[in-house]
């Protein structure tokens, strides 16, 4: 008998074996595990869409038996991207509607409305992503072209940031406009006596409110082609900043019938029926979609000079910009937030609206918290006002891309000195000694690498400026990476269960073809996602 025990042993020990069945073993990678001590590993292990183990390939496979077994072949892999300022579901939209993003003319903008209208020949024509500071005559243009192509179809296209868009005189007749009208937080421009049809920030509304609703299938169309363009750059949530209430039931059904699988953040717009709601439901929070908070509006984006400034534009010597509400409702807002135990976010840009939230924020934080109020962009500031950040643990939440966007004419709307203190992402991340990091897209591309690559290099994709523009701003590759991961999720008090790959955190990752840690400057840009991983299930696959 005794010459059995070695044999049951042995077979003992294989049905414990079996016992630690897992579905999926990662193996032979360079895997960053982005954890407090940002520790590599090369290999890990999923079960029940969960990490369960990290470690070396040869121990986790001597302890687990998975269903599939991925080699990796060296290649490296990092959790999955959190894009920590989107507009993920107008992105989609747009994908349905005219894309004018890298027009290089107002007649370039034409050409491919026209040419859209001739394949949608009904309805409204919506338009989005022209940006005149990339045309020759960087000046906004009027509708007089747009009249004659379409004297009946209303038209309306926005500008790249949303601040601003050109409407044609049947969108403006719907909408009521008329020459002279004013607004608060906006601009109806009229030019001798007569409508331009240019509408800054708040008077943007007054026309798109007129615009149908889209219909259902509309919006799961664009949810469903802004994920898949998502995934295939290496993003496994998204901060959807700005959202009406209506889109929750939308989100989480698409969400449970398994369609769309992207985890979302969402913050609800600031408006009344909105804060009626989560006041009264309380947060919504399932393991795909997280609602905790409000996007509120300060004021208007440098590029379209609707940010508020404390002094006078460079390039328009009698002009600030403007807030788009009064400084009590946003008093008045931050208390009822505060009151309810929600996160507030608010939009931010010029150094006069940093200032004016920054002393909202910190009469109702009243020292350091863990509420983890959330400014918006923080692109412009007053060297004054930064140590707000760090005494009352207010979160910047910035675009690195952004200031490789602007940095051609940022200059000649803020003048030499007051740039030293825009785009200040180094000083930022001193304050509270973590920041997140997005894309404000569809501002800018949707790509997490390219803000990787703005952020440690300062350039944009020419590889321009020479030395990186304000190169004492960049941040490293490991602060970066946090950004666009642990951080990111820390900004949604959801660092406990993604931003790493850690056992218990949903097991989000992505493959990429080259390491960004180790990869030349010049190259970043240029890396491409292989796959991508959400609950340890295979979203993308290059192939």
């Amino acid at each position: 008998m005794k010459k059995f025990w070695p044999l049951l042993l042995l077979f003992a020990v294989a049905c414990k074996q079996k016992e630690y069945n897992a579905d999926l073993l990662i193996k032979n990678a360079v895997v960053y595990t982005v954890d407090s001590a940002f520790t590599t590993a090369n290999a890990f292990v999923v079960k029940g869409g969960k990490i369960l183990a990290v470690g070396g390939a040869d121990t986790l496979e001597q302890k687990y038996l998975a269903h599939e077994v991925l080699d990796a072949q060296g290649a490296a892999v990092y959790p999955g991207f959190i894009d920590a300022h989107a507009h993920f579901y107008d992105y989609g939209l747009g994908l349905q509607e005219v894309n004018l993003v890298g027009t290089h003319s107002w007649g370039e903008v034409l050409d491919s409305v026209q040419v859209y209208s001739t394949r949608n020949t009904d309805g409204w024509i919506i338009g989005n992503g022209w940006d005149q500071n990339d045309w020759t005559k960087k000046q906004f243009p009027d509708k007089a072209k747009l009249d004659s192509l379409f004297p009946i179809r209303p038209v309306i296209l926005s500008r790249v940031d949303g601040h601003a868009a050109i409407a044609n005189q049947a969108a403006l007749n719907i909408a009521g406009l008329k020459p002279g009208q004013t607004i608060n937080g906006g601009q109806i421009e009229t030019i001798n006596g007569k409508l331009t049809g240019i509408l800054v920030d708040n008077a943007v509304g007054i026309v798109t409110r007129k615009i149908p609703a889209p219909a259902a299938n509309v919006i799961e169309d664009a949810l469903l082609d802004a994920q898949k363009n998502c995934f295939a750059v290496g993003l496994t949530t998204v901060d959807d900043c700005g959202l009406p209430y209506t889109m929750i039931n939308t989100i989480a059904e698409l969400q449970h019938k398994g369609s769309l699988k992207m985890r979302m953040f969402v913050m609800l717009a600031d408006r009344a029926e909105n804060y009626e709601y989560l006041f009264k439901r309380g947060a919504f929070k399932t393991p795909g979609l997280n609602v905790r908070g409000f996007k509120v509006y300060a004021d208007g984006a440098l590029g379209s000079r609707g940010a508020c400034l404390l002094k006078p534009y460079d390039d328009q010597k009698n002009w600030n910009g403007f807030l788009l509400s009064s400084p009590k409702h946003f008093e008045e807002v931050a208390k009822k937030i505060a009151e309810k135990g929600f996160q507030m976010s608010t939009h931010a840009i010029g150094d006069s609206a940093n200032r004016v939230i920054l002393k909202i924020y910190a009469s109702v934080l009243k020292g350091k918290n863990d509420r983890r109020w959330r400014i918006e962009h923080a692109q412009v500031l007053s060297p004054d006002d930064i140590k707000y950040f760090g005494e009352y643990n207010i979160i910047p939440s910035v675009q690195p891309t952004h200031a490789t966007s602007d940095m051609y004419w940022a200059g000649k709307r803020l003048g030499a000195e007051r740039l030293k203190s825009a785009y200040v992402y180094k000083q930022l991340l001193k304050q509270n000694g973590w920041i997140p990091l997005g894309t404000d897209f569809p501002v800018e591309n949707i790509n997490p690498l390219y803000t990787f690559y703005a952020a440690v290099e300062r350039k944009d994709l020419k590889g321009l400026p020479e030395g990186g523009f304000q190169p004492e701003n960049a941040l490293t590759r490991t602060e970066a990476l946090r950004g666009i991961t642990i951080w990111a999720a820390k900004a949604n008090f959801e660092e406990k269960e993604k931003g790493s790959i850690e056992p218990g955190k949903y097991a989000d990752f992505v493959i990429l073809d080259k390491d960004i840690m180790k990869a030349n400057g010049s190259d970043l840009p240029k890396i491409k996602v292989i796959k991508t991983y959400i609950n340890g299930v295979k979203v993308y696959d290059k192939k």
